[in-house]
């Protein structure tokens, strides 16, 4: 028999997955972007501009905004701040 999955920590593994796959696929590119930014750079074919940072910084801010979303700003907690305000402010009227 199949346990029933609690839905909010399924949506919140199923967010750290998504970030966990960003991440693994960020640091591939960029680590092949680097590498035919230098494999350039020893055959002398190619520019000394180090154009992989664009890439690296661009992208890299994404992946910070993936990662504040699943792990600093969560949901539930986000919510039930919501609540409390709303809460406090029906017990005024």
């Amino acid at each position: 028999m199949e346990t029933q999955k609690d839905p909010i920590l399924w949506k919140m593994a199923h967010k750290r997955a998504g970030f966990k796959s960003h991440l693994f696929t960020y640091f591939v590119v960029i680590t092949a972007l680097w590498a035919l930014w230098g494999m350039g750079i020893l055959l002398q074919s190619g520019s000394k501009y180090p154009w992989p940072i664009w890439p690296t910084f661009g992208w890299g801010i994404g992946l910070l905004s993936h990662f504040a979303g699943v792990y600093l700003f969560k949901e539930n907690q986000l919510v039930e701040h919501e609540y409390q305000k709303l809460l406090k402010n029906q017990s005024r009227l």
